[in-house]
């Protein structure tokens, strides 16, 4: 398994927004909760791989340990062999010389299949290595990315409650300003002005009355003196024609 493939779940979960996850989400805990549970089973599945991403590198090394070892190994058979052969040629044992000498031909061909095995697996094991390292990092950066994601809970948790009331009063501000209950209080005094102007109206109306009964009074009484003068003139006139 190849490291973009551990990480490749994970990778999501680490490059989320989570403040954008937390406005699109109805319940904010039930969702870091779950956050919480996809990163765990994340990096469990991601422990299992280098875990075995290990086990085949401890393979390789231990294979390669062993054909360092046969590679000394067959050295020494073949060394063996040929100072056996040697010793049988001085006493003029040819043909079981040459036994050995081909005992110690064998003995180092393995020598070298051992030694081009070895030479084979150096890179691999290089390779694996830093693999591994790799992986370790990452493991060890999500296991913090996920320290934090649960730290963080209760804060974001809390921010999130803070946005719903924040909104839920822009909302209830918003449908005061649609209600504006001042108009109708407007309305209510225009009815009392109204009202009172009503009643203004009637006073106004009741003094006029008053004002034109005075003024009759006032005329009635021009007319008795203008009849005080007549008779007057009359009762003169009478006495000047006696006379």
């Amino acid at each position: 398994m190849t490291k973009q493939s551990i990480f490749g779940r994970i990778s999501q979960l680490a490059k989320a927004n989570i403040n954008a996850i937390l406005d699109s989400a109805e319940d904010p805990a039930k969702m870091l909760d779950q956050m919480v549970r996809d990163f765990s089973s994340s990096i469990s599945d991601a422990e299992s791989a280098i875990a075995e991403t290990i086990g085949n590198l401890r393979l390789l090394e231990d294979d390669h340990r062993e054909d360092q070892e046969a590679a000394v190994e067959w050295g020494d058979k073949a060394l063996a062999a040929s100072r056996k052969a040697d010793e049988l040629r001085l006493v003029g044992n040819a043909a079981d010389a040459d036994k050995f000498d081909n005992l110690a031909k064998v003995a180092l061909g393995r020598q070298l299949t051992s030694e081009k095995e070895v030479k084979t697996a150096e890179p691999q094991i290089q390779a694996q290595t830093a693999v591994v390292n790799q992986l370790k990092t990452g493991l060890n950066a999500m296991k913090e990315k996920l320290v934090q994601l649960t730290n963080k809970r209760a804060e974001l948790i809390a921010r999130s409650k803070t946005a719903k009331a924040q909104a839920q009063v822009m909302d209830a501000v918003k449908s005061i300003d649609m209600m504006d209950p001042t108009s109708e209080v407007n309305r209510f005094e225009d009815k009392i002005r109204r009202e009172e102007a009503r009643v203004r109206g009637a006073q106004e109306l009741a003094a006029s009355s008053l004002d034109a009964q005075f003024e009759s009074l006032d005329d009635l009484g021009e007319l008795t003196e203008v009849d005080a003068r007549l008779a007057a003139l009359k009762a003169g006139n009478t006495a000047a024609i006696e006379g």
